[in-house]
């Protein structure tokens, strides 16, 4: 007995594992993905609490009391900063000032000296 060939068979076959491959797929694949408006209003609202959580800690900074307090920068610190341009000091200004000098100590405190009579 030789057996008809039934294109109906083969076809039944591959849909089932067409279906199969398709279920695999779909258990595979994520329910939910991100598209370009997405990122975009997550991006703003990450932008926006970063806005808020700084100028609100700046604003807390500014409450405290005076050693605690944020510094005004000095223009000479940041001539880049200044508002009228870059402001350039002359030499004598930017040299670090003279330290004090001590007066000698008296014999009696010095420390006394390695030589043994």
């Amino acid at each position: 007995m030789t057996m008809a060939y039934d294109p109906t068979s083969s076809s039944k076959k591959l849909s089932k594992k067409a279906a199969q491959a398709q279920q695999i797929q779909e258990e595979l694949s994520p329910p939910w993905f991100p598209d370009a408006a997405w990122h975009l209003k997550t991006l703003l609202g990450i932008y926006a609490l970063l806005g808020v959580v700084y100028f609100g800690v700046n604003a807390l900074l500014g409450t405290l009391p005076r050693p605690y307090q944020l510094r005004k920068i000095p223009p000479e610190m940041t001539p880049w900063l200044a508002p009228g341009g870059k402001v350039h000091l002359p030499e004598e200004e930017l040299r670090a000032p003279e330290s004090p000098t001590l007066p000698p100590q008296p014999e009696s405190r010095r420390a006394p000296s390695s030589k043994t009579k």
